[in-house]
């Protein structure tokens, strides 16, 4: 069975979000391919894919390695989302549909809870969750991949602490769901853009490690072929 190359490229990019390659690390096709158990095809595709991304880097004579972004370019990543997300914001609030304010809503009232309760690890989760149905309900496809691909770089570069006063930030969250709700463009690119900058915080570069080490891999493609 052919495995697509979009399922290899999800695997690679999690692996170098997660960290299993490190920052400079060569990436050669065949090692690639016997890890996920795939033959070379996908993972030229994916590499190709990857690099556009910004994730890998074509080297003279090391070939695809991945890549090793400044501290400007951390930097940069999260400027670019304080502008994109209240513009997913606003158009969420004209092209949202029940089902998006549903999710929306429940997600509010669940991260209030965990706030309550001190569970961290769950508003993590719950953050990345809100952000990224916002962006669904922008219902604007390159909207919507631009920032999925700022998510997964800001990951990989940044370490998301907890924010020290999370029921104000899910508060600010569910003033941004009542703007979509009313279809208040304006007030929800507003408060986006206010909750945005204050996120900024809470995010500390990550330090780099070794280059070179390849740890245990978290996104298996091929387990059949990757156990025989």
């Amino acid at each position: 069975m052919r495995i697509p190359a979009q399922s290899v490229c999800t695997a690679i990019r999690g692996d170098i979000v997660s960290g299993v390659y490190e920052r400079g690390t060569r990436l050669t096709e065949d090692l690639l391919a016997r890890r996920y158990g795939v033959s070379r095809v996908p993972v030229r595709e994916a590499l190709r894919t990857l690099e556009a991304e910004g994730f890998v880097v074509t080297r003279r004579h090391a070939g695809a390695c991945v890549a090793e972004p400044t501290e400007q370019d951390a930097a940069d990543l999260l400027e670019v989302r304080t502008l994109l997300e209240p513009l997913a914001a606003a158009r969420a609030a004209q092209r949202r549909t029940d089902a998006h304010l549903k999710v929306l809503r429940g997600l509010v009232r669940l991260g209030q809870e965990r706030s309550r309760r001190g569970a961290a690890e769950e508003l993590r989760s719950l953050d990345s969750w809100f952000h990224e149905t916002l962006a669904q309900a922008s219902a604007s496809p390159g909207l919507i991949t631009l920032l999925t691909q700022l998510r997964h770089k800001i990951a990989w570069m940044y370490v998301a602490e907890p924010q020290p006063a999370p029921l104000e930030a899910w508060a600010e969250r569910a003033a941004v769901v009542d703007a979509v709700a009313r279809g208040d463009a304006e007030r929800a690119r507003a408060l986006t853009a206010l909750h945005a900058e204050r996120s900024v915080v809470a995010h500390r570069p990550r330090r780099a490690a070794r280059a070179g080490r390849v740890r245990g891999s978290q996104h298996p493609v091929n387990t059949v072929s990757a156990r025989n």
